[in-house]
């Protein structure tokens, strides 16, 4: 008699189920992104993200404390800095009196044990709205790492735990960690943006910190959607320049990339479940064409299940909301 396999007998009930489950998710695993806007009791619904807000910074620490209390405790702020102080070299992003070193250092303040992973790049504060100094056209590289460092710095000495650069220049891991590092901020770890592609997913965040480029595009330092083996180059180069994790954005779209990161590094992989996958759960959620609750949860587990140690994801609130129940 020919034995035959039943793998079903291990999913007949949900006792079962859960014991074999291979993958799980915990609110550990959460990054939330924020978005701090400037101003007093400010809160503003960002209308292409349904439930994500801009705070001003005293709302904002509602808004940290809520999520302390539902057991989040890393979290990624963004700044929406006025066009008026915006200008071709950034200078606004270094500004220790700024928006963003302010509702880093009230965080820290107010709850100085959660992680901040803080941004390091140019867009949000560029007039051109670009990751790096624009000449004619071109983005200049090592110009823009100069810029870059001097960000870091800021951020370390209002409190960040983590820089995160997103800008994707070449060099920028190493010359943040000798900033870093000659400026007594050892301790400060550097969470790479590694394989950060040219997405369409992006959408919603520009819309957020208004800092979408205002010609061309960020073709020349973001990477080819097309391509997986440079995400490797990438990473190696991330890591001999002194990274401590590895990100891949976006998430959904490049779970191969996640993977592949993962086989190849001992490094802790990130990924960012960015502000466009978001938007299109949210949307199809509220015409009633899926399970909005169902939707999310399988997303995070297939990113978990990719590969990744930590997610930043606009879902982790309510994910941890529904783990309360």
């Amino acid at each position: 008699m020919v034995m035959i396999r039943r793998p079903r007998r291990n999913r007949q009930t949900e006792a079962i189920r859960n014991l074999v489950q291979e993958t799980t998710l915990d609110v550990n695993d959460f990054i939330l992104p924020l978005f701090v806007i400037e101003g007093q009791n400010q809160k503003v619904e960002v209308a292409s993200m349904p439930g994500i807000n801009r705070f001003s910074i005293d709302t904002l620490q509602e808004e940290v404390a809520s999520c302390v209390d539902l057991g989040i405790k890393a979290f990624a702020p963004f700044p929406s800095i006025p066009d008026q102080l915006k200008d071709k070299y950034a200078t606004e992003s270094h500004n220790s009196e700024g928006l963003y070193a302010r509702a880093i250092r009230e965080i820290k303040k107010n709850f100085p044990d959660v992680v901040i992973f803080s941004d390091v790049a140019m867009d949000p504060y560029s007039s051109d709205g670009h990751d790096g100094i624009v000449e004619n056209g071109e983005i200049l590289n090592d110009e823009t790492l100069e810029v870059l460092g001097k960000m870091a710095l800021a951020q370390a000495q209002a409190g960040a735990d983590v820089v995160a650069p997103s800008d994707m220049m070449d060099g920028r891991v190493a010359h943040l960690r000798h900033v870093l590092d000659e400026n007594g901020y050892q301790k400060v770890g550097i969470m790479s943006y590694t394989a950060k592609y040219a997405s369409a997913f992006y959408g919603p965040f520009r819309d957020a910190l208004s800092s979408a480029p205002k010609k061309g595009d960020k073709k020349t330092y973001q990477m080819n959607p097309a391509n997986s083996r440079e995400a490797l180059l990438e990473a190696e180069l991330d890591i001999a320049e002194g990274a401590d994790y590895l990100m891949v954005k976006p998430a959904l779209a490049y779970l191969d990339i996640i993977k592949s990161l993962r086989e190849n590094s001992h490094l802790p992989i990130a990924a960012y479940n960015v502000s466009g996958e978001y938007a299109m759960v949210k949307a199809a959620a509220q015409k009633g064409w899926l399970d909005g609750e169902k939707a999310m949860l399988e997303s995070l587990l297939s990113i978990k299940r990719a590969g990744a140690d930590i997610i930043l994801t606009y879902f982790a609130k309510e994910f941890a909301e529904l783990q309360r129940r």
